[in-house]
C-alpha cells in the first residue's frame, strides 16, 4: 500500500513540518500513553479521550471510513518488529467523524523504566468528510481479499458456538492447513493456571491431535521475556523460531515450549495472545514444519487478528458456561430430599440439558403438609438462562410456603401463587402441577390442579394407563385471573403416578402426541420394576435423543 523501510524521515515529511506534527506514544499493546497538544488539535479529540485507548481501534480507518482490519494496518508493523517505518497513505478518524489523511513516522522507544513501545509523529496531508473519497485507490490484491474473507469466516464461525471445546475445534479447522502445519492453543484457567488445550497437526489430509503434548503447563512466569510467556501475559504477538528457545531458558514454561519445537519440527511460528473483553484468555501458536516459506510480518498481523477474534468468542463461551454452572448448581441445591410418608413410595430424578445447551427452569418438590397429606409439585419456569433458574427458585419457595400456610385445595394455593408471580420484579411465567396425596375412607386419593403443564400420567398395576387431563388451566404469570379447578381420583394399589417436565417428551423431529404415546407405552412396560430403578429406566427409554432441554421427573406409587 505504501513504502516502508528503515529511513526515519520520508521525503514527504521534512524537518520544518515537525512544528506542525502531532505526536503520541503507544505501549507494547498499542495503547496510547502520551499525546501532545498538536495531536489533540489534528485528531479533534482531547487527551482524556485518547489516553489508554487502543490506537488502532480508535483511529485507523480505510479511506471510506470503514474499520481497518489489523492485518492491513501498516502502522502496526513497527510495533511488532521493533523497526522504524514511514508512509503517507493512512487515514485516521477524528473525534467529529471526519477523516484526516496523514504522513507518518513510527519508531521504537522506551516506555517507563522497563517497557517498550513506539513513538508516532504525523501531520495532515489531506482530509475528507464522511462519505467523501479524496482520490481513487487500486482494488485490494487477491491475497488481501483472501485474508479479509478468512477474517469474516473466523468471526462468523467462532461466534456460532457457546461451547469452549467446539470453538477451539473450529479455530483449528480455520487455520490448519491454510496458514499452518501445526496449531497450538494454550488457555489460562480461572485459577490462573496454564493448560495446553490443543496441539493439532495436518497429517495425510486430516487434522490429528497430539494428546501426548496436550497437558497442564508449568506456572506462568511474570518476568519471563520468552515469546509464549509474553503472549500469555497479553503482550504483543511475535515471530518465533527454534532459535528463540536455544541457550539458557528463564522458566519451565520456556523449556516445555522448546520441547514442542523439537517434537513437532516447527521451523517458523507466530505466537499471539488470545485476549477476551477484559482479560487474556490464552495464546495461540501457529507453526510451519513442512511449508517451506517462513512467516512474515504480514502473516503475523493476520494471526494476531484471528487470535483477537478467537478471544472474544472464547470469552463469551466461558461466560456462558460459568452462568450455566451457576444455574445448574442452583437447580440441584433446590431439588429436595423426598419425605418419608407411611403407605406411599416416592422417587425422583433430574437430568440437566446436554452439554452446550441452554439451562432451563425445571424443578420438582415433595413435602408433608400440616394435615399429614403429601404435597407433590412439578414445574417449569419459561426461559433458558440464569434468570429462568432464579425465577424457578422464587416460585418453588413461594409455593412451598403457601402450601404449608394455607389448608386449602390445590387450586386455591396455585391461584395465590399466580397472584404473587404477577407481582415479581422480573416478569416470570411458569407451568406447574400441584397435587395432594391424601387418605380418605381407607384409600389413597390424588387431588390436583394444573397450570399449563403436561398432564400427569396414571399407570395402574395391570399396565392400564391414562393421562390426568382434568383441572387444566392457564399457566402462571400471564396477568389474567383464570378460574382454577381441582380434580380428584382414587389411587388403586400398585398404581403409579408420573409427574414430568416437557423435556421428557418433546423433540424437534417428532410431534408431541408421539412423545406422549411413547411415554405411555414405556411407563406401562416398566410398571413391574422397583421405583428406585423406574425413573432412570424411563428416562433412558423415553427421552428423545435430540432433546436439548433438562428433565425433572417425580413418581408416586401406592404399594400392593
Amino acid at each position: 500500500m505504501e513504502d516502508t523501510g528503515q529511513s526515519a524521515v520520508p521525503r514527504a515529511f521534512q524537518l520544518e513540518d515537525l512544528a506542525h506534527a502531532g505526536t503520541y506514544v503507544v505501549d507494547d499493546r498499542g495503547r496510547i500513553v502520551e499525546v501532545n497538544p498538536q495531536a489533540e488539535r489534528l485528531l479533534r479529540r482531547s487527551a482524556p479521550e485518547l489516553l489508554g485507548r487502543d490506537a488502532h481501534d480508535l483511529l485507523h480507518r480505510g479511506e471510506r471510513g470503514e474499520p481497518l482490519p489489523r492485518s492491513r494496518c501498516v502502522m502496526r508493523q513497527p510495533l511488532l518488529t521493533s523497526d522504524s517505518a514511514h508512509g503517507e497513505d493512512v487515514w485516521l478518524e477524528r473525534g467529529d467523524g471526519s477523516l484526516v489523511q496523514i504522513a507518518w513516522v513510527v519508531t521504537p522507544c522506551r516506555v517507563g523504566e522497563a517497557g517498550t513501545g513506539a513513538l508516532v509523529l504525523f501531520h495532515e496531508i489531506g482530509s475528507a468528510g464522511l462519505g467523501e473519497r479524496q482520490r481513487a485507490r487500486p482494488a485490494p490484491s487477491m491475497s488481501e481479499l483472501d485474508r479479509l474473507a478468512l477474517l469474516a469466516e473466523t468471526t462468523t464461525t467462532l461466534t456460532a458456538s457457546l461451547d469452549v471445546g467446539e470453538t477451539l475445534r473450529q479455530l483449528v479447522r480455520l487455520v490448519v492447513p491454510l496458514l499452518a502445519d501445526w496449531a497450538v492453543v494454550d488457555l489460562l484457567t480461572e485459577e490462573g493456571e496454564v493448560s495446553r488445550a490443543a496441539v493439532v497437526h495436518h497429517e495425510n489430509g486430516v487434522l490429528a491431535h497430539r494428546p501426548d503434548l496436550e497437558r497442564p503447563m508449568p506456572p506462568l512466569p511474570r518476568e519471563s521475556a520468552m515469546p509464549l510467556a509474553r503472549a500469555l501475559r497479553g503482550v504483543t504477538a511475535a515471530l518465533v523460531g527454534p532459535e528463540d528457545y536455544e541457550g539458557p531458558l528463564d522458566s519451565r514454561l520456556a523449556a516445555v515450549q522448546r520441547e514442542l519445537f523439537e517434537a513437532t519440527g516447527i521451523r517458523s511460528a507466530c505466537t499471539a495472545p488470545i485476549r477476551g473483553v477484559r482479560d487474556v484468555v490464552g495464546a495461540m501458536t501457529l507453526g510451519r514444519s513442512e511449508q517451506p516459506q517462513p512467516y512474515s510480518t504480514d502473516d503475523l498481523l493476520l494471526v494476531e487478528d484471528i487470535a483477537r477474534r478467537a478471544g472474544l468468542a472464547l470469552d463469551n463461551a466461558r461466560l456462558y458456561e460459568r452462568q450455566r454452572r451457576v444455574a445448574e448448581t442452583m437447580q440441584r441445591h433446590l431439588l429436595p430430599r423426598l419425605p418419608s410418608v407411611p403407605g406411599l413410595e416416592m422417587g425422583a430424578c433430574y437430568v440437566p440439558a446436554p452439554r452446550a445447551s441452554q439451562v432451563g427452569g425445571d424443578w420438582y418438590d415433595a413435602f408433608v403438609l400440616s394435615d399429614g397429606a403429601a404435597g407433590l409439585v412439578i414445574g417449569d419456569v419459561v426461559g433458558h438462562d440464569l434468570d429462568a433458574a432464579s425465577g424457578m427458585a422464587q416460585v418453588c419457595n413461594m409455593l412451598r410456603a403457601y402450601a404449608g400456610e394455607l389448608e386449602e385445595p390445590p387450586s386455591v394455593i396455585v391461584d395465590r401463587l399466580d397472584q404473587a408471580v404477577a407481582r415479581m420484579a422480573e416478569a416470570t411465567m411458569a407451568t406447574v402441577v400441584f397435587a395432594r396425596a391424601e387418605r380418605a375412607d381407607g384409600a389413597w386419593q390424588f387431588r390436583w390442579t394444573n397450570a399449563g403443564h403436561p398432564p400427569p400420567l396414571l399407570v395402574e398395576g395391570d399396565g392400564r394407563t391414562r393421562f390426568l387431563e382434568e383441572a387444566s388451566g392457564l399457566l402462571l404469570g400471564t396477568g389474567f385471573a383464570p378460574v382454577r379447578e381441582d380434580a380428584v381420583i382414587e389411587l388403586p394399589p400398585r398404581s403409579t403416578v408420573l409427574l414430568y417436565t416437557d423435556g421428557l417428551i418433546e423433540s424437534p423431529s417428532r410431534s408431541l402426541d408421539e412423545g406422549l404415546d411413547r411415554l405411555r407405552q414405556q411407563a406401562a412396560a416398566l410398571t413391574g420394576h422397583q421405583l428406585s430403578a423406574y425413573c432412570d429406566r424411563l428416562l433412558t427409554r423415553v427421552r428423545p435423543a435430540d432433546n436439548d432441554d433438562d428433565v425433572a421427573l417425580l413418581t408416586l406409587r401406592i404399594p400392593g
